[in-house]
């Protein structure tokens, strides 16, 4: 059941008030009238509020209509007045009209009041509910502009048949530009970077023939010489005439770029210094590398001296030392040679590579280690694998903390055999874990292979409480030690786009793999 219509009513006849009342619920509109006579008894109810319709006469002893029209306007212009009036000119009534009454009434027409209240309250609900509206998209337009500017976000659309650009106040801002200044491709690309310029406007090119999603990044140089990243995506749709547009999204992503960047040289340090401290660790056996073949270089020097110095020189005796000692120089220039690439700190650099001559290369700066440890370390090394595209020493870093680990593991496992494998071979895409992304639309699984290398120890094995904590920054179970060394070489695998992972080997030891995708 609805309610009563609450009425302030502006009347100093009580007659006149019920016979107003009763012609309103003769047609069935049920009503609660509160009836003023004085401007205090109007304004009063009007600040008490509550009121759907306000009816009033316009002359009265102490007060008069229009007089209470202008305050109903000012306290609740929501609310609909109709007048209703023993005489009311032609003149008065348009006046009435123009300030804003919704309509009049004369008393001795009163069937005329039930449709004029009708009406009114008709059209001050349709007022009310345009105002809502207009209210919520006031309140969605500010949300939306207070969203942008503290995403640093902007929206853009983009008129095919028109070659019109509409820029959002947030994009205007990122572009460093004020409206009315009209959005056009050559603002555009006058903002952006001289680097970046032939590249968006062949991006452009290709978005106008394709018409297809874009996502794309490129940098702008501001007019005070500072340069922003951002990024740029767009859908394209028909708009309400029918016309080709793009709608899309321009996300300054300044702040994300210098905190990746910032992240990867905390990064590059990081590994630098973890595997500076690796070969701390190697440096007994790296020693040895070197004075084996130092000592093999002075004993035929002091031969090919005595050979040359007698009577009747040896030639062949001392030539053949003059060899052997080119060689085993050649071994510790070379030993030494390895050792200077690792310690170099310097940016990534990738190249084709052969992933076994890496792997080669750290076996001999780590057999010694391996043999001070009474490890016997071994090598499976396929012959038939592909080239790979990366970075040398980042992966010679990974192998190499692989190898330390399974050592000082096994060399802590007690009695028991100690043999340390290191294979590589081609795989199929399924072997690997599913964690590994796959790109289905470019590979069939069948032919996206990787290469696979594997460190196998038989060393104590792996906790299976720890398994999966192992790559964590920081964890370690180790007496010394940052636990930084597999958190870096999963970070270095997965950024030559591969993965790395652990496994128990049984029946004891453990195995650590990971895969590198074939690219060429």
């Amino acid at each position: 059941m609805k309610p009563p219509l609450r009425i302030l009513y502006l009347e100093d006849d009580p007659t006149d008030a019920e016979l107003v009342e009763e012609t309103l619920a003769a047609d069935g509109i049920s009503c609660e009238i509160v009836r003023v006579e004085t401007e205090g008894g109007f304004t009063s109810s009007l600040k008490e509020g509550g009121f759907d319709l306000i009816l009033a006469d316009y002359t009265l002893p102490s007060f008069d209509g229009l007089s209470a029209l202008k305050i109903a306007q000012k306290e609740w212009p929501h609310v609909p007045l109709i007048f209703v009036s023993g005489t009311l000119g032609e003149e008065l009534a348009i006046e009435a009209l123009k300030i804003g009454a919704t309509d009049y009434v004369l008393k001795n027409r009163l069937s005329r009041l039930v449709p004029s209240v009708q009406r009114a309250l008709r059209e001050a609900g349709e007022r009310l509910n345009l105002s809502k509206a207009q209210e919520a998209l006031q309140r969605s337009e500010a949300y939306l502009t207070q969203g942008q500017k503290l995403s640093r976000t902007g929206s853009f659309g983009w008129d095919f048949h028109g070659g019109k650009i509409y820029w959002s106040q947030e994009t205007f801002r990122i572009f460093g530009y004020e409206p009315p200044t009209e959005p056009t491709l050559e603002l555009l690309l006058r903002r952006t970077h001289p680097e970046d310029r032939g590249l968006v406007q062949e991006f452009v090119d290709r978005v106008w023939r394709e018409r297809n999603d874009f996502d794309f990044q490129h940098r702008l140089m501001m007019s005070d010489g500072s340069v922003k990243y951002l990024r740029v995506v767009g859908h394209p749709s028909k708009n309400a005439s029918g016309s080709f547009e793009f709608v899309g999204a321009v996300t300054d992503i300044t702040e994300q770029k210098l905190a990746e960047e910032a992240l990867r040289k905390a990064q590059a340090e990081l590994a630098h210094i973890t595997r500076v401290t690796t070969l701390g660790e190697l440096t007994a056996s790296i020693a040895h590398e070197i004075n084996q073949p130092l000592a093999a270089v002075l004993t035929n020097a002091n031969l090919g001296i005595r050979w040359l110095s007698g009577n009747s020189p040896n030639i062949d005796e001392a030539s053949a030392a003059m060899r052997r000692i080119v060689r085993d120089g050649n071994r510790v220039s070379d030993v030494i040679s390895r050792m200077r690439a690792l310690f170099k700190k310097a940016p990534t650099a990738n190249e084709w590579l052969a992933i076994n001559d890496a792997i080669a290369e750290i076996v001999v700066l780590t057999q010694g280690e391996a043999q001070r440890n009474s490890v016997l370390l071994r090598t499976e090394l396929a012959d038939d694998l592909p080239l790979v595209s990366g970075d040398r020493i980042q992966l010679q870093q990974v192998v190499l903390n692989l190898l330390m680990n399974a050592i000082e593991a096994m060399s802590a496992a007690g009695e028991g055999p100690r043999e340390l494998w290191i294979s590589s071979t081609k795989v199929a895409g399924a072997v690997i874990p599913k964690k590994i992304i796959f790109d289905a639309k470019r590979h069939a699984e069948s032919e996206y292979h990787y290469i696979l290398v594997g460190i196998r120890d038989s060393g104590p094995g792996l906790d299976p409480e720890n398994l999966g904590r192992v790559f964590d920054a920081f964890f370690t179970t180790k007496p010394q030690g940052l636990g930084m060394g597999l958190a870096i070489s999963t970070s270095i695998i997965e950024a030559h786009g591969g993965q790395l992972w652990a496994t128990p080997n049984e029946p004891r030891g453990a195995v650590f793999q990971f895969a590198l995708p074939i690219t060429g």
